[in-house]
């Protein structure tokens, strides 16, 4: 990261979605803004602002984030992924695929963060019971539906991707 500059404004340079940026922001600037507005990622929602929702989860260095309390400096030099990064020239990654043959959501606003949450948590862990998966997913709400097609989505994620040897 670079020293601020006499407008306030330093340049950030990190990997997102395997590329690299760089880009010249504020110093009070959050990463979902600057993943929305700046970069036109509409992926990543924000619904709380507050870190109490998750619907603006992204992974950083692998590790799921509220990008609405993050700030965007504090990114420099890591590797971001958004939803939009998970799916590839194969198709839809692992977790999206079985969220969507699970129908595990309703209106759509929270599932990207759900998704991201569950990436994280399949790289941490690829074989999680369900109590496990419970506790992950209480940081992220959902008004729409149950939980159950979510957890079912995640267990199914993680059994397909064992059985392909953990491949994306």
């Amino acid at each position: 990261m670079t020293a601020v500059s006499l407008d306030g404004r330093l340049d950030v340079h990190f990997t997102l979605n395997g590329n690299p940026v760089s880009v010249a922001t504020t110093t009070n600037r959050v990463l979902a803004d600057l993943l929305r507005d700046d970069l036109y990622l509409k992926g990543t929602k924000i619904a709380c602002g507050r870190t109490v929702c998750g619907a603006c989860n992204v992974l950083v260095d692998g590790t799921p984030r509220a990008s609405c309390s993050t700030f965007a400096f504090e990114v420099d030099g890591c590797a971001v992924t958004t939803i939009e990064g998970l799916e590839s020239s194969e198709g839809l990654d692992p977790v999206q695929a079985a969220f969507a043959r699970k129908s595990a959501f309703q209106c759509g606003f929270c599932t990207s963060g759900m998704i991201v949450l569950a990436k994280g948590l399949l790289a941490e862990n690829p074989d999680p019971d369900r109590a496990t998966i419970k506790d992950w997913i209480s940081s992220n709400v959902c008004r729409c539906t149950g939980y159950q097609l979510i957890i079912e989505a995640i267990e199914e994620a993680a059994a397909a991707m064992r059985t392909a040897g953990g491949a994306r």
